[in-house]
């Protein structure tokens, strides 16, 4: 079994979609594979989360999938020759009534009429995000009059936002909604939602995936400035999700770079204060779409966000797109496994301070205070129903690995991205009650994970059924005989 705790998000694309590269990535490390909304069709997101399915089962692999929404990515048109190229002092308008095919060096038009409307004089925009920077000087009814700050060339579709954000795009589209029930239709694991303002939005989002019959859970992609501006804001959101995304590309854009680094570490501390799960995303190693080795920079930023406790670390093109993707896996890995061997990684202060809410959150972390203390324990045992006691473990700060033992396709896909939580295929309810624990045991001796003299912690519900019913914890010397 591996080793690392800190799990990897792979976006797949035209680089990895063949079955030869497929499998090579999930046997580099690949836990987690991003269908990303904004590129494809249904049948190619299709194929692919079923050449998923199919390779991981053949390793005896767990990987869970996650469908990335688009969301209301604000962008320009087109222009009449693909590209300009703007320089410093250069006068361009965004227009509203602008035909859609035919941007010059002086005007393109805009997929979103709003913007006009959420502009005022002074307002700065970004535009490719944040390579070329323009500043608001009028504005009409249909039309934004601005001076280019930072020049550079300017391609069709590419994105806009508005320094300190504030547009008011809805976060879930039309096409959003569709893409939900596929998500449904495929039975995802994740679903991530794009550029959400606030708690409404995930509830709006919670509700559709509902009507559809999904039961993924929902990531909140962290990306507007309005989403971290104050504690409250952030927590808000952050609890109306599963999960949420550190989503660097446009949240740095909008809150500035300089800003960016301190922001990230406060998102992974408020997620796992809120017992959800968090990924680190965008340009972690943005040099291997075309290097097969990270830079040191790019190393450091993967490391780091290992030492903050991140669920997860993602890669985008450089695995959906870039040259080296099975590379990009196995960079990642080392240097989760590095950065895990620093002794951060093993100390706890999480919650002392806080009552608990639910009998089997008392129990995990009740399970969790003592993996950390007493010395001979190896291994955690969580029989789950729905991955919900192991999620609460994995917020501790701990090197013992936890494994979630559990007969359901759903939860054992699930826990794919907790940190330091790995699946084990079992049924309790198949098994007489005195039998369990020995058997449970037995499947980690079996995969040498644990050897007599070890001792070992387990957490089960008195029955097998429903979520919310672990009450027992046990601490197993291995070698005894064991009820």
């Amino acid at each position: 079994m591996t080793s690392r705790r800190t799990k990897i998000v792979a976006t797949l694309g035209p680089a990895s979609s063949s079955p030869d590269v497929l499998e090579k990535m999930i046997l580099a490390g690949l836990d987690v594979a991003r269908l990303n909304f904004s590129h494809g069709t249904p049948d190619e997101h299709r194929a692919r989360a079923q050449l998923v399915r199919d390779l991981a089962a053949k390793h005896g692999r767990f990987v869970a999938l996650l469908g990335d929404l688009q969301g209301p990515k604000i962008r320009i048109a087109k222009f009449a020759n693909k590209r300009i190229e703007l320089a410093e002092g250069d006068q361009f308008r965004f227009s509203v009534t602008h035909p859609r095919d035919a941007g010059t060096q002086e005007v393109v038009g805009i997929d979103y009429p709003d913007l006009v409307k959420d502009c005022g004089v002074g307002d700065e925009l970004l535009l490719d995000d944040g390579r070329v920077v323009m500043r608001v000087d009028s504005s009409t009814a249909d039309e934004l009059h601005c001076t280019v700050l930072i020049g550079g060339p300017l391609s069709d579709h590419k994105g806009i936002n508005r320094r300190g954000g504030g547009l008011t795009a809805p976060a879930l589209t039309p096409k959003d909604k569709a893409d939900i029930k596929l998500a449904a239709d495929m039975q995802l694991d994740y679903l991530a939602v794009s550029f959400p303002r606030d708690a409404a939005d995930m509830d709006l989002a919670r509700r559709l995936r509902d009507e559809a019959g999904s039961s993924a859970w929902l990531i909140a992609k962290i990306e507007r400035a309005e989403a971290v501006a104050d504690d409250e804001s952030l927590d808000a959101l952050i609890r109306a999700s599963d999960g949420v995304m550190v989503a660097r590309g446009d949240l740095g854009v909008e809150v500035g770079d300089a800003e960016l680094v301190g922001i990230q570490k406060k998102i992974i501390l408020h997620a796992r204060r809120n017992n959800k799960i968090v990924i680190t995303a965008t340009q972690m190693m943005e040099s291997m779409i075309h290097s097969p080795m990270p830079t040191r920079a790019e190393v450091s930023d993967v490391a780091n966000a290992v030492l903050d406790y991140t669920d997860a670390v993602m890669l985008s093109a450089e695995s959906a797109a870039g040259e080296y993707p099975i590379e990009a896996i196995k960079a990642m890995a080392r240097v989760c496994i590095g950065a895990e061997k620093h002794p951060t990684s093993i100390k706890s202060g999480h919650r002392l301070g806080q009552s608990f809410s639910r009998c089997d959150e008392s129990t995990a972390l009740a399970a969790m205070y003592t993996a950390n203390h007493f010395p001979g324990v190896k291994a955690i045992i969580s029989l789950t129903e729905s991955g919900y006691t192991p999620l609460i473990m994995s917020r501790i700060r701990s090197s013992i690995p936890i494994f979630a033992f559990t007969p359901h396709r759903d939860a054992q896909a699930r826990v794919a991205l907790f940190r330091g939580v790995q699946t084990v295929p079992f049924d309790p309810a198949s098994l007489p009650a005195d039998k369990v624990s020995q058997a449970a045991v037995d499947e980690l001796i079996k995969r040498n994970v644990v050897q007599p003299g070890d001792w070992v912690i387990l957490t089960k519900g008195d029955r097998y059924h429903g979520t919310g019913g672990t009450n027992t914890l046990k601490i197993l010397h291995v070698g005894d005989p064991l009820v």
